[in-house]
């Protein structure tokens, strides 16, 4: 048996669509149900109810409710479980503090400007905490893929065998960095007529194995102002800061039986069948600081009825990815004699990564509008309805200049995302209520490249993998108590979540569930 290892370095025009591709910007622009316990108990329908601290990040018109000042903090315990299709189920717990805040109120003098208000908070407005692995069988390989892509750029045997790694190469095909390393690595071979071909073969099967280990955070600290008009209307106005960092590893291997490999033991070498297997590893770390606007209104008609309007702004990020990634192979074939090994060693740079590249991104617009009915003094149910224009993502050069084919592919294979939030709440007494909630999100991706994955989606060119979500939803509740002026809330809430694996473009890939338990609670005080 032969042994390859092989580091590879990422030279950082080879990174120049990673971050950029569509399925990785749309991971870094989302959010999810977080906050403070009462907000999250009611599924965050809370658009049209306000009076709460992480509500007022939701519907900045919601500070406009508050009569006096609050101060709360929030700590919730996680409990993640990931399934893939082929039954690898994987478990983890975490603990955090996802919401802190302050709100301050002041009466104003004045039959009209009843109110001003004004808040400072804290909220994790998304976790990419995730882990899941699998297995299935393949009849074809990832090598034919790159095989392929190479072709189609007019790549030959001469412009792979170079050690010459020339920056400006790298915008000349969708994966020659993948491509070099996969040909000096012999998964990829030539053919008598010229062409690149892969390992895999007419009788060519084998099993292909997976692991994903997901880690990072977006966080937001938001300075909130508004007020009250004649106890009818409530506005506000938000400007938030966030904090990104996303610290990814992902594992892809394959053992394929009857595959095309080279045999160097010969001169010249020559295309034999035998046993390949191989594994890429790609490590990635991503951080980034951004800045956006939200602004909302509630208007109360009546009593027994409050309605609620919010728009935010993308937020517009500065980011900075850093790449590594490695690559090990084994062959197997008939009268095989030699034991050579391959070794690129490389210094790491930052961090213990090999490069870096910087990059914008402009997440998407949102519009949010709410209805909440106040039947009694003892309850209240909420309605809300969130669009998400996915597909106006849009990313760029530090320098503002867009990347218009990544932009192009955002606009073809994302659509808009559309969210349904329900939440009631019920006065059990004066100091106990209780609360549930219901959520239900679509996905952002559109049918075309769902199943089977449509062959033109755009990937990272050192990494094919990609991830989206299907569908999301949450069934969540909980209870309150309040006494004087202090108050502590309590929140269950659970995630089900149906995503999609895919190693690259074209294969059948697998089907992730996670089902994901938090466990939250609030204390605050309000004077």
């Amino acid at each position: 048996m032969n042994k390859l290892y092989i580091a590879m370095l990422m030279c950082g025009a080879s990174l120049m669509a990673s971050a950029q591709a569509t399925f990785d910007v749309l991971k870094l622009s989302e959010t999810e149900l977080s906050g403070t316990s009462r907000f999250m108990s009611m599924a965050g329908a809370y658009g049209a109810v306000g009076g709460d601290i992480s509500a007022i990040l939701q519907n900045p018109g919601g500070i406009g409710i508050y009569r006096s000042s609050d101060v709360a903090v929030t700590m919730n315990l996680n409990f993640l479980s990931t399934k893939s299709a082929s039954g690898d189920n994987l478990t983890d717990t975490k603990f955090n503090f996802n919401n802190i805040g302050y709100v301050g109120s002041m009466k104003i003098d004045s039959d009209f400007f009843k109110y001003f208000n004004w808040g400072f908070t804290f909220n994790r407005v998304n976790s990419f905490n995730r882990r899941y692995q699998g297995g299935y069988a393949v009849g074809t390989s990832l090598t034919n893929r790159v095989a392929a892509a190479l072709n189609a750029g007019g790549w030959n045997e001469v412009d792979l065998s170079t050690n010459n790694y020339d920056g400006n190469i790298y915008y000349q095909s969708n994966a020659p960095w993948l491509g070099i390393l996969a040909y000096q690595s012999y998964l990829i071979n030539g053919t008598s007529d010229g062409h690149l071909q892969g390992l895999a073969g007419d009788m060519t099967s084998g099993k292909a194995n997976y692991y994903v280990d997901e880690k990072g955070h977006t966080d937001e600290y938001n300075i909130t102002l508004g007020g009250n008009f004649a106890n009818k209307v409530y506005w506000g106005i938000n400007f938030g800061i966030t904090d990104l960092k996303f610290d990814s590893y992902q594992y892809y291997g394959e053992d394929l039986d009857h595959a095309y490999i080279y045999n160097y033991d010969v001169d010249n070498g020559a295309v034999t069948t035998g046993y390949a297997g191989f594994d890429f590893q790609s490590y990635q770390l991503t951080k980034g600081t951004g800045y956006n606007f939200k602004m909302g209104v509630i208007v109360k008609p009546i009593n027994e009825l409050r309605l609620g309007a919010a728009f935010h702004t993308p937020t517009y990020y500065d980011m900075k990815d850093l790449y590594k990634v490695q690559s090990g192979v084994d062959l197997l074939m008939d009268n095989f004699s030699s034991d050579n090994k391959f070794s690129d060693n490389t210094e790491t740079g930052e961090e213990g990564y090999y490069d870096e590249y910087r990059y914008t991104i402009k997440t998407p617009w949102r519009f949010m509008g709410s209805i909440a009915v106040v039947p009694t003094s003892k309850g209240l149910i909420s309605f809300d309805y969130e669009y998400t224009g996915a597909n106006t993502i849009r990313c760029g050069d530090e320098g503002g200049g867009n990347y218009l084919d990544t932009e192009a592919k955002i606009k073809d294979q994302l659509q808009a995302q559309h969210t349904l939030r329900v939440g009631g709440e019920y006065r059990v007494t004066p100091n106990l209520s209780l609360r549930a909630g219901y959520a239900y999100q679509t996905s952002p991706v559109k049918d075309f490249v769902k199943g089977k994955a449509n062959g033109d989606v755009d990937v990272v060119s050192s990494n094919y993998m990609y991830q989206y979500d299907k569908n999301n939803q949450y069934i969540t509740c909980g209870l309150g108590y309040r006494y004087k002026h202090f108050y502590a809330d309590a929140a269950y809430v659970h995630r089900a979540r149906t995503s999609q694996y895919h190693a690259y473009p074209g294969e059948e890939g697998e089907e992730i569930k996670d089902h994901n338990n938090k466990v939250a609670l609030t204390i605050g005080f309000r004077f």
